[in-house]
């Protein structure tokens, strides 16, 4: 120990330790990351999206953050909503430049051991990445390039693949129904009807075998409406019968030169953020030195390395009980839960095509015990790392201790600015301007309020709208620890 008024020498086999420590003492505090980006959110959820646009720009530090890429989606979708549509397919291009770039380093997620995985870059949830082509192909669309829209039917369907090919637990979100059926829309409208018809039918089999298991989702009627169309179409004689067959459905061809195709997306409410939540874990010990993490109630047993048991044993010698941080999600939920789209004299339902909240829920769940892993064996690294520096300083070693307590946090990074779920419809209407009408359903199946939309439909091709209302019972204003 060093007496008062002495300078302090630091021996070359400690200086790293003293690092780490700068670093736990320069790490934010334990506000989650909804909860330091609340500035925007407030805006944002307000329908501030201009108020909401001028925050993210005035961040100056935004570009060296582990949080890049959720700042580079968060600018694409005010500026979409906005209306900037080149601007915002260039903030998604580079996030999808960045999520395709993306390398581990390892330096950062051994880092991550000793304090927390916000230390690490943020590298998105596989449905956050695949909704980067959804608003990049929006915004072709709005910019009158269909052929750009369709590049981005060939990256879905690469980032599609690869998602089957990495998950073939058929419990798991693997496959997506809205994304095959964005495809199939698109190709659709590029008269390729043919790519249209295998989009559709994938999207079919997804929805049946998967959405209704995992999200509660059922086939949209639009779907089926579009696939036997296509079907018909592409001259598919014998698969229109058999899906005329499985829908209890009768196709009739009825096309007009002077009329065209709306089709409507409507995005509904906020989807969920993430908060933090903690887990009581029993510490076992067992033969030879062995270490387990139990509980009970959950049925959960996770064993500590055994390098990383024998050093934290002095340490959690001592202890009986440890609690140990988690991501949860909070679900905003809608205040509309369905919608009906007038024009021309007749309303048509919109159908649910994705949940993205549930799909959030089930891709957490799917990985939930990969994180408790990996939130236990912080916690055995980070006391074995407390014992080695006690043997060289005591009192440091009980700085660390503390400081890793405090900078123990789950990651609560996502895209924040993404809906709750996504339904679309279909409408032939005649050629020229028209006067929508929007009707938001409360759960009671009352409508909630109208809004009015203009929309020009062009003679023989597919039209699109897509409409966001952010209204939300639960704004998650205090999501957190």
């Amino acid at each position: 120990m060093n007496a008062p008024g002495h300078n302090l020498r630091i021996e070359p086999g400690r200086r790293w330790w003293l690092f780490l420590l700068a670093i736990m003492a320069v790490l934010p505090g334990c506000r989650t990351y909804y909860q330091r980006q609340q500035e925007f959110q407030s805006h944002f959820q307000s329908g501030n999206i201009e108020q909401a646009a001028q925050v993210l720009e005035s961040d100056r530090r935004a570009e060296n953050r582990r949080t890049r890429l959720l700042h580079l989606m968060n600018q694409g979708v005010v500026q979409h909503m906005l209306g900037n549509y080149a601007a915002s397919n260039d903030f998604f291009e580079e996030a999808y430049i960045l999520g395709e770039d993306f390398r581990r380093n390892l330096g950062d997620e051994a880092l991550a051991l000793l304090i927390n995985p916000n230390v690490t870059e943020y590298r998105g949830e596989p449905f956050e990445l695949l909704m980067i082509h959804y608003y990049k192909a929006m915004n072709f669309i709005q910019l009158g390039d269909l052929d750009a829209a369709l590049v981005e039917c060939r990256r879905l369907n690469i980032a599609l693949n690869a998602l089957s090919d990495r998950y073939n637990n058929e419990n798991r979100y693997r496959r997506d129904a809205f994304i095959h059926t964005l495809m199939g829309i698109l190709y659709d409208a590029s008269g390729d009807y043919n790519n249209a018809f295998i989009a559709y039918r994938n999207a079919l089999e997804i929805y049946q075998d998967d959405y209704s298991r995992l999200f509660n989702v059922g086939v949209p009627e639009q779907l089926k409406k579009d696939l036997l169309r296509t079907a018909y179409l592409t001259g598919f004689r014998d698969e229109v019968r058999r899906f005329e067959a499985a829908f209890d459905m009768t196709y009739e061809h009825k096309r007009s030169d002077d009329e065209g195709d709306l089709v409507f997306f409507w995005k509904n409410g906020l989807g969920p953020v993430k908060a933090e939540q903690s887990i009581t874990f029993t510490i076992v010990r067992g033969a030879g030195g062995a270490m387990y993490f139990e509980n009970e109630e959950m049925g959960m047993s996770f064993p500590v390395p055994a390098s990383e048991a024998k050093e934290s044993s002095g340490k959690l010698g001592d202890l009986r009980v440890v609690r140990v941080a988690f991501p949860r999600y909070v679900e905003r939920e809608p205040v509309y839960t369905g919608a009906r789209l007038g024009a021309g004299g007749r309303k048509t339902e919109l159908h649910l095509a994705q949940n993205l909240n549930a799909v959030a829920f089930q891709s957490l769940q799917d990985r939930m015990l990969r994180e408790m892993g990996s939130a236990l064996l912080r916690l055995a690294v980070r006391q074995a790392a407390e014992q080695r520096i006690r043997k060289e300083d005591e009192s440091l070693g009980a700085i660390f201790g503390i400081l890793g307590a405090v900078a123990e946090q789950a990651d609560t990074r996502n895209w924040q600015t993404l809906p709750h779920s996504i339904f679309y419809t279909r409408k032939t209407l005649p050629a020229g301007e028209h006067q929508l009408s929007l009707e938001l359903l409360l759960p009671n199946g009352n409508v909630a309020k109208t809004l009015h939309l203009d929309a020009n439909i062009r003679p023989g091709r597919t039209n699109f709208m897509n409409f966001h209302t952010l209204d939300a019972k639960n704004r998650a204003t205090r999501a957190g620890r």
